[in-house]
C-alpha cells in the first residue's frame, strides 16, 4: 500500500484564520465563542455561536483578499472560507505544478454541509461581514423573489447552493484535474473528505490531494432549527465563553461554530522526491453507521466503537498503540457519553490506567458541523508534530462515564513518546449515524 502524509494546511476558524495563531490559542485556552446580540436573535432561546473573525489583519478573513467583486456574487460564504484555507495549505505545501501530467495527479476533495451566500461585497460590507443564511434560506428568498416574476431570479442562484462547488472553485483556481469529489454527510463531512482523499492516493488514482471541509450556517434560521431540536446550548447565554463544554457535567447542548479546514495529503516518496516538509502520516481510516435513529447516536456507541476499530484495522496497530484520542464530543449529553462508552470498550485498562490522553477542541470553537472535522484534524496533526495534547475548555467536573480516564482539561499539555512515535484517532459523528476515524501519526523515518 502506499503510504499517504499531510504536506500543507489551512485553517478558517473562530480562534483566527491562520493555523499557527489558532494552534497557539487553542493550547493557550482561549475560546472563540461570542454572543449573539443581533436582533433577529432576540426570540431565540439559544445566543451564542463561535463565528470566523472578520477584517483585515492576517490572522482574520476578508472576503477581498480571496475574490474579486464579481466573483463574490456567486460565492457562498463557505466557499470563500475553503478558498481562503485552500490558498494557506497550497502554499504550505509549496505544491504549484505546472505541468499537466502533475496537475491531473492532483485532486481535490471539499465537502460542506449547509452553505451561505455572499449578496456582492457591497451587501457585505453594509452588514459588518455578518453571516449570511444557508442555502435554505437562499431557496426561500428565491422563492418568493420568483412570485414577483421570472427574471427577478439571480442567475446565480443554483451555483450558490451547489455542495460540490466548494471542490470546484478550488480545483477551477489552481487548474487541478484529479479526482474532485465532495462529501456531504452532516458533521462527519470534513473527516470524510480527508479520509476519502487519503483512499484516493493510497488506492492509486491520484498522487496529492486537497481535502477537508468547510461551513458557514450562523443564521437565525439554522439557529431556530437546531434549537427547535433543543440541540444548542441556552443555560450560558450571559457567559459564551462557558458555553461549549464537553465531557462537562453542566453541558447542555453544542454551540454553532464555522469555518474551514483544508490538508494538502501527498504520496510519500512525492513528497520526499521534492523534499517537502511533512506534518504527520495518515494510518488508517474507519467508516461505520449506527443504524439507530436519524439524530441521536446509539447510547452504547456501538457505531463510534465499529469506526474506531476499523481505523485501527486498516493501521494495522493495537488499540494500545493510541496515546490521543481527539474525540467528536459536542458537549451534548447523550453524545459524549455514548463516545466515552465506545473508548472504554475498545481500549480498556489502557484508557482506564490513564496511557492514553482525550480531549475535545470544541469547547474552545464550538461545533464547525461539516468543518469540524477538518479543523480539528489539523489540530491532531499538530499535536502528533509538536508533541503538544489540546485541552478541553471548560472541563470542571466531568460525568461517570467520563470516571477514571485521563481527560485533559484546560490548557494544553506534553505529549510524551511512550513508544517508537505518537499515534492519534480523530473521531467524527454526524447525523443519519454516519462516523468516521482517522489514524494519524507523528512521521518517523523508516
Amino acid at each position: 500500500m502506499r503510504r499517504v502524509v499531510v504536506t500543507g494546511l489551512g485553517i478558517v476558524s473562530p480562534l483566527g484564520c491562520s493555523v499557527e495563531s489558532a494552534w497557539r490559542k487553542l493550547l493557550n485556552g482561549c475560546v472563540g465563542i461570542q454572543r449573539l446580540s443581533s436582533p433577529e436573535y432576540a426570540n431565540v432561546p439559544c445566543k451564542v455561536a463561535a463565528p470566523v473573525p472578520r477584517g483585515s489583519t492576517p490572522d482574520t478573513l476578508n472576503p477581498e483578499s480571496v475574490a474579486s467583486k464579481s466573483e463574490l456574487r456567486y460565492l457562498s460564504h463557505a466557499m470563500v472560507y475553503a478558498l481562503h484555507a485552500a490558498k494557506d495549505a497550497v502554499e504550505d505545501a509549496r505544491w504549484q505544478p505546472a505541468q499537466d501530467a502533475e496537475k491531473e495527479r492532483t485532486g481535490v476533495c471539499v465537502g460542506m454541509v449547509s452553505l451561505s451566500r455572499l449578496s456582492g461585497i457591497d451587501r457585505e460590507l453594509k452588514l459588518k461581514c455578518s453571516p449570511g443564511m444557508i442555502d435554505l434560506q437562499e431557496v426561500y428568498d428565491t422563492g418568493e423573489q420568483l412570485k414577483r416574476g421570472y427574471s427577478r431570479v439571480s442567475p446565480f442562484f443554483i451555483p450558490r447552493i451547489l455542495p460540490n462547488l466548494a471542490a470546484g472553485h478550488i480545483s477551477m483556481r489552481y487548474g487541478f484535474q484529479g479526482p474532485n469529489h465532495c462529501a456531504s454527510t452532516a458533521c462527519t463531512t470534513g473527516l470524510h473528505g480527508i479520509g476519502d482523499a487519503f483512499r484516493f492516493i493510497r488506492h492509486g488514482d491520484a498522487d496529492v490531494m486537497v481535502c477537508g471541509g468547510t461551513e458557514a450556517a450562523i443564521n437565525p434560521l439554522s439557529i431556530v432549527g437546531f434549537a427547535r431540536m433543543r440541540a444548542l446550548s441556552t443555560a450560558f447565554n450571559d457567559d459564551p465563553a462557558s458555553a461549549s463544554r464537553p465531557f462537562d457535567k453542566q453541558r447542555d447542548g453544542f454551540v454553532m461554530g464555522e469555518g474551514a479546514g483544508i490538508l494538502v495529503l501527498e504520496e510519500l516518496s512525492h513528497a520526499q522526491s521534492r523534499n517537502a516538509k511533512i506534518y504527520a502520516e495518515i494510518l488508517g481510516y474507519g467508516l461505520s453507521a449506527d443504524a439507530n435513529h436519524i439524530t441521536s447516536p446509539a447510547e452504547s456507541g456501538q457505531g463510534a466503537f465499529l469506526c474506531m476499530e476499523r481505523a485501527l484495522k486498516e493501521a494495522q496497530l493495537e488499540p494500545s498503540s493510541i496515546s490521543y484520542v481527539n474525540c467528536h464530543a459536542t458537549s451534548t449529553p447523550l453524545g459524549d457519553k455514548a463516545e466515552m462508552r465506545a473508548v472504554r470498550r475498545l481500549f480498556g485498562k489502557h484508557a482506564e490506567d490513564g496511557h492514553m490522553a482525550i480531549s475535545s477542541c470544541k469547547g474552545a470553537i464550538g461545533h464547525l458541523l461539516g468543518a469540524a472535522g477538518a479543523v480539528e484534524a489539523i489540530f491532531t496533526v499538530l499535536a502528533c508534530q509538536d508533541g503538544v495534547i489540546p485541552g478541553t475548555a471548560n472541563l470542571q467536573a466531568v460525568d461517570e462515564e467520563t470516571v477514571g480516564l485521563r481527560l485533559i482539561a484546560g490548557k494544553g499539555c506534553a505529549w510524551e513518546r511512550t513508544g517508537k512515535r505518537r499515534i492519534a484517532l480523530k473521531n467524527s459523528f454526524g447525523f443519519g449515524g454516519t462516523n468516521a476515524s482517522l489514524c494519524i501519526s507523528e512521521m518517523v523515518s523508516g
